[in-house]
């Protein structure tokens, strides 16, 4: 029976851990880690006591169980101080510390040595577990005791002046931290007084462990809050303000007492109606962001100045537990805002001025890149230039039959994008790039490299831009436009879906222009052996979905090159 009991301790302690690790966060005080991690470990202790054979198996178990004396209940002082905000000089937390691991030590001398205990106690069997018995303590067991005493008074003594002292230290996460402390104490002093055929202590220390559970999910609250002040208070012009689901008060940086000096009369933990100000001022906001979250923005004016307030959730995890409120002193962009609405359509128009010539001078740059890269290659004069107009031609098609995604920002993006195809042949070597002749597999290999590259360039080129779909799209067909819809093509291998939109229909402009365009290492194609070919790639080479517009735009690509000869 005790076993089963020993059994049953340990295996809630290890589900407390797994409990504790789920919702573990890195602002938990180390103590509280400490202490969750020293309770399975003594619960073992237990088991295996209960399991020896002989007396010296039992000793070296007994020895474990002190580390809750010694450890854990030093973890707990140490907690209280930290949350109620009483600072501990190093020189005294490595003293406690010191002096909780001496009294330990000398707990490994029991049976060597008779200052724990003296002489030898016996080992006995009772509901089928072992323990020990006929135990003489000797003196620094007493010393022990006062060790648990010491701790035990300490701690009331730091609750006590957090809730006299520190009222905006939170009184039930102090509370919850002595309840378990008291547990551990009476299971030290009481549980042999209750039964003496099972130790009681393992009990108490799920049972603390319960409570350390419930301290952390609390705790989550305040560290959650915690991060966001620290960086707000280093920053120092933001003010934060943390509340939970029930708008009870849980801590704001000096900032935003500086801005709002009604949060000083606020008490942790206790609702913001108790001051008729605050509830007047946030309750409203808090109800319309409920509402709507797009309404999170308000404005309030406080000692001649406009304040921004900015609501968010408090987020833990995937729950929502509270509202957060940055509140930044928006005078002057207010004032700022007045000034230039009587500018406001002058400066737009000098905007779209400006942008307009931005954009100019972008596009010219990429043609004069293509430009270059062509020019190095003596076998694709103008096919930058083909290849773009066969583009539009395919896209224009498209756009009349409403294709999915073909809007007409992502049509005049992908036709700007198209003289960018090859731009990643300026890194391939002249001697392959030049070859009148047809390419080695190892010189193909290389070839094939420029579309990689030539994404890595125009990603570098149009790094930093404001038009993020642009460059998404030129990078694109750089690096997919020689991919195949079944897969063989390079660099990457892709296939069907796989292969962006604005590749796939490059690929039928690209290949179109290579198939009837004279090279120095072949002859133009007719039109009709160039139809055939890219038929006979649809559903293999390209999107076989594409094929109806390049049906319709095959009349158009034969008189536009035609009217090239």
């Amino acid at each position: 029976m005790a076993m089963i009991f020993y059994y049953v301790m340990f295996a809630i302690s290890l589900v407390l851990v797994i409990i504790y690790a789920f919702i573990f966060h890195k602002h938990f005080d180390v103590n509280l880690t400490i202490m969750t991690a020293l309770v399975p470990v003594i619960n073992l202790a237990f088991v295996l006591m209960g399991q020896a054979k002989i007396i010296q198996e039992a000793l070296i178990a007994l020895r474990f169980t002190y580390m809750g004396g010694c450890f854990v209940l030093l973890a707990a002082t140490f907690l209280i101080f930290n949350i109620s905000g009483i600072k501990i000089k190093p020189i005294i937390r490595a003293s406690l510390f010191l002096l909780s691991s001496l009294i330990y030590v000398t707990t490994l001398t029991i049976g060597h040595y008779d200052l724990f205990y003296v002489g030898v106690p016996d080992l006995a069997i009772s509901n089928g577990a072992a323990y020990i018995t006929n135990k003489t303590y000797g003196p620094m067991h007493t010393v022990f005791y006062i060790l648990i005493g010491l701790f035990y008074a300490i701690s009331v003594g730091a609750i006590i002046y957090s809730i006299i002292k520190k009222k905006q230290t939170s009184i039930t996460i102090t509370f919850l931290i002595i309840l378990s402390i008291s547990i551990s104490v009476i299971g030290f002093f009481g549980g042999r007084i209750i039964t003496h055929d099972i130790e009681l202590l393992p009990a108490t220390y799920n049972v603390g462990m319960i409570i350390y559970i419930i301290i952390a999910s609390r705790l989550r609250l305040y560290d959650a809050s915690d991060s966001v002040i620290d960086s707000l208070v280093q920053k120092g012009d933001t003010g934060f303000i943390s509340f939970d689901n029930k708008m009870r008060y849980l801590g704001s940086n000096e900032t935003a007492k500086e801005i709002l000096p009604e949060l000083k009369t606020l008490v942790v933990d206790k609702p913001v109606s108790s001051n008729e100000w605050l509830a007047s001022t946030l309750l409203p906001f808090v109800k319309e962001f409920d509402e709507n979250e797009d309404k999170n923005k308000h404005l309030i004016d406080k000692n001649e100045k406009k304040y921004l307030i900015n609501i968010n959730r408090l987020t833990i995890g995937r729950l929502h537990r509270g509202y957060q409120f940055f509140i930044t002193d928006d005078t002057a962009n207010q004032q700022y805002i007045a000034l230039i609405k009587n500018y406001n359509d002058e400066l737009e128009k000098e905007v779209e001025k400006k942008t307009a010539h931005v954009i100019a001078m972008q596009n010219r740059l990429v043609l004069g890149m293509a430009t270059m890269v062509e020019g190095r290659d003596n076998s694709t004069g103008g096919h930058i230039k083909r290849t773009s107009e066969g583009v539009r031609l395919l896209v224009e098609e498209m756009q009349k039959d409403n294709y999915p995604g073909m809007d007409d920002e992502f049509c005049y993006d992908l036709i700007k994008a198209a003289p960018m195809h090859d731009l990643g042949k300026i890194a391939v070597d002249d001697n392959i790039l030049r070859k009148p002749g047809k390419f080695t597999p190892e010189e193909f290999e290389i070839m094939k490299t420029h579309a990689k590259e030539g994404a890595r360039i125009v990603k570098e080129i149009l790094d930093g831009t404001d038009d993020k779909r642009f460059e998404e799209i030129a990078i694109n067909v750089a690096h997919y436009h020689h991919e195949r819809w079944d897969g063989s093509g390079y660099p990457e291998g892709l296939k069907g879906e796989d292969i962006p939109l604005e590749s796939r229909i490059m690929a039928i402009a690209d290949v179109y222009d290579a198939l009837v365009s004279k090279r120095v290492y072949k002859e133009k194609m007719s039109f009709e052996t160039a139809h055939s070919i890219i038929m006979e790639g649809m559903g293999k080479h390209f999107d076989k979905r594409l094929e109806p517009y390049y049906l319709k735009a095959c009349p158009k690509l034969e008189a536009y090159y035609s009217s090239l000869e």
